[in-house]
């Protein structure tokens, strides 16, 4: 009847279901030394969780260096350079610029004739390019009707 009682419990212990109680009573009976010939392959298995109970670790764990925390120093850094460029920009002393002004009008006129023929010309090339996107347009219709 015994035996029949460990084959139930070897079921239920590789199904997952066996209590506390019900595992010791199958590690005891496979440390025994009359194991049924069949039931002899689990044997190992029951054998080596007693034995990895025992096992201790006995190495030493080399500790890690610390690490230098580099990126906070250089939030601090990049912080006084920040401030230290926006001091020295602020405290720079105002220059005087050419800001395209003309005394004679006939000179101002032919400026800014000059300016405005420089903005038509760039105007102009940009035309061209919606010219070839027209025609892509024109195209693209043409093929996905």
């Amino acid at each position: 009847m015994e035996l029949h009682n460990i084959e139930i419990l070897v079921e239920k212990y590789f199904s997952g279901e066996t209590s506390i109680a019900e595992e010791k009573q199958l590690k005891a009976y496979f440390s025994s030394s009359d194991v049924a010939p069949y039931l002899e392959q689990h044997k190992a298995m029951f054998g080596y969780f007693g034995q990895a109970k025992q096992e201790q670790f006995t190495k030493t764990v080399p500790l890690q260096p610390r690490k230098r925390n580099y990126v906070a120093w250089l939030s601090v850094a990049a912080s006084v350079a920040v401030l230290a460029g926006a001091y020295f920009f602020m405290n720079q002393e105002p220059t005087q610029q050419d800001l395209g002004t003309f005394d004679d009008p006939e000179v101002a006129f032919a400026e800014t004739q000059k300016a405005l023929e420089m903005v038509s010309e760039n105007v102009n090339e940009g035309v061209k390019s919606v010219a070839y996107v027209h025609e892509y347009n024109q195209t693209t219709k043409t093929i996905f009707k």
